[in-house]
């Protein structure tokens, strides 16, 4: 399709993830963010779960893999993600890594996943105002295999630590990304065979998704970038600019 061998645009891919990755890990701190919601989105790697061979069952990047997302309400900035289990060591991962980007105390809210009980307390202790929304379904709900989720009858909001304000306690924002994760990586589409067949290169996806959508992709509602909004950027990133940041490997590369 593009006239160029599969070995190079991996090699290409992998190079420029890391670029992206290492960049937005240095621009993404002393954030002032106030509102902070976080899901996770579910994705499988080499196969899925039922068609894994059994010499890899276990391993993790062999099956369900989840991505969890955390994303500021108000700039629509993300500017934490991390590639996992389902588990509370990766909830531990993924929270202290949003806690080391921010610059004050934040309204949190997640999911009623028992994960971040833990995950949340150990990295801001009572310096957060948190909250879990629990969404209450009216039959069980099935296994990933079923697009279309049970009935939502209710939301239950469930105060953890310090005063959230009811008025914010909301995953609205971070759930409708999910959807912009599906409709721009390939990886993530529903019944495809463009799925990651590593990990690794799921990642690599991720962080270049990431930082067009941070740097680049102009926000219909705010009619600029995340970036922008949030004051780490002064200008909408072009393709070009983002493909510059291959310099950061190549560099590290020749070092």
């Amino acid at each position: 399709m593009t006239g160029v061998a599969m070995n190079t645009i991996q090699k290409l891919l992998a190079d420029l993830g890391t670029g992206c990755a290492e960049y937005e890990d240095k621009a993404m701190r002393n954030l002032k963010c106030k509102h902070i919601q976080c899901d996770e989105i579910w994705q499988f790697c080499y196969a899925k779960d039922k068609n894994v061979p059994a010499d890899k069952r276990g391993t993790f990047g062999f099956g369900d893999v989840w991505t969890w997302v955390a994303l500021d309400a108000d700039t629509k900035l993300v500017p934490s993600f991390t590639i996992g289990t389902r588990s509370g060591q990766t909830a531990k991962r993924f929270i202290d890594d949003l806690a080391s980007r921010l610059a004050n105390r934040v309204q949190l809210t997640t999911d009623g996943r028992r994960a971040y009980l833990e995950a949340v307390e150990g990295a801001f202790g009572c310096n957060i105002d948190h909250a879990m929304l629990v969404k209450l379904y009216g039959s069980d709900r099935e296994t990933e295999a079923r697009y279309s989720p049970a009935e939502c009858i209710r939301c239950k909001e469930i105060g953890i630590t310090g005063r959230p304000d009811p008025k914010h306690i909301s995953t609205s924002f971070v759930e409708r990304q999910n959807l912009t994760m599906r409709m721009s990586m390939r990886r993530f589409t529903r019944l495809t065979n463009g799925f990651s067949k590593k990990v690794d290169n799921l990642y690599y996806s991720v962080a270049l998704h990431y930082m067009w959508y941070n740097f680049a992709r102009i926000h219909e509602t705010l009619r600029v970038t995340p970036a922008i909004e949030a004051g780490i950027a002064d200008h909408v990133w072009s393709i070009e600019e983002i493909a510059e940041l291959l310099e950061i490997t190549l560099v590290q590369i020749r070092v």
